[in-house]
């Protein structure tokens, strides 16, 4: 597997034909990246560039490098050296499984010691109020906790360097340690968001208008005061579903 240092997307142009305004991004391990612009903008088609490791091969006229080169072509089409994961808002599993029995499975096929499966479940357990057993069957798990059990699956089985992350807002997990933790793994994450809470706590967002990449706003100081109190309240939010969930009474609103 490659070791992947830095990813430049290098632009290519708008829905009209036009040449994007930015013309190169280059994001670094460890680094959260957002990816903000109105609905049908063009979003998720970076994503999917990103995904595709574009090669000036797709609408867009992008290209993606790797360490400031172009990948290798066995790269892009073999599954085994696949570089990019994604976790999207619409996701669920469909082998009839156990957690166990999966994240084992994964584990091996990646040539990693399966005493990893239980690091994966108490990971998993951090990032859901619904709570995960070894042996519950994939196909009985609800999206959250899909979500929250790809991600720490990601973040210590999986090899690919690279996370994209369209629209989990509204997906039932915790969002802000989901990126977290994937970042402190030194994952490059990049994430399609109209949250104002994951959109802050990126390092830069890159703003897309018409298809295309337009302007790059770094986060500043002020932004990231901003997002420690709307996170408090995001949190609050989070456990009072989780109370209602549960079947309980709600106490202690003023």
């Amino acid at each position: 597997m490659t070791e992947i240092l830095n990813l430049t997307i290098i632009g290519g142009v708008n829905k009209d034909g036009v040449d994007e305004p930015i013309r190169s991004v280059e994001i670094s391990r460890g680094e959260i990246v957002g990816i903000v612009g109105p609905t049908g903008s063009g979003k998720s088609t970076l994503i999917d560039d990103i995904e595709q490791l574009a090669q000036g091969d797709t609408p867009t006229g992008r290209t993606l490098l790797i360490n400031g080169e172009k990948p290798d072509a066995d790269i892009r089409v073999d599954p085994r050296q696949k570089l990019v994961a994604q976790l999207s808002q619409n996701m669920h599993f469909l082998a009839d499984m156990t957690v166990e029995e999966f994240l084992e499975m994964h584990a091996r096929s990646r040539g990693k010691d399966t005493s990893l499966v239980a690091r994966v479940i108490e990971l998993a357990n951090t990032l859901t109020g619904e709570p995960i057993a070894a042996h519950h069957h994939l196909t009985a798990l609800s999206g959250g906790q899909s979500r929250s059990l790809m991600t720490a699956d990601i973040a210590v089985i999986s090899d690919s360097p690279v996370v994209l992350i369209d629209e989990v807002e509204n997906a039932g997990i915790k969002k802000q340690e989901a990126l977290q933790l994937l970042a402190g793994e030194g994952k490059i994450v990049v994430v399609v968001t109209h949250d104002p809470v994951l959109a802050l706590m990126s390092s830069r967002r890159i703003v897309i208008r018409n298809g295309g990449m337009v302007d790059i706003i770094t986060t500043s100081q002020q932004e990231q005061d901003v997002c420690g109190r709307i996170t408090e309240v995001d949190n609050w939010l989070m456990s009072l579903r989780d109370t209602i969930r549960r079947g309980d009474i709600v106490e202690g609103i003023a």
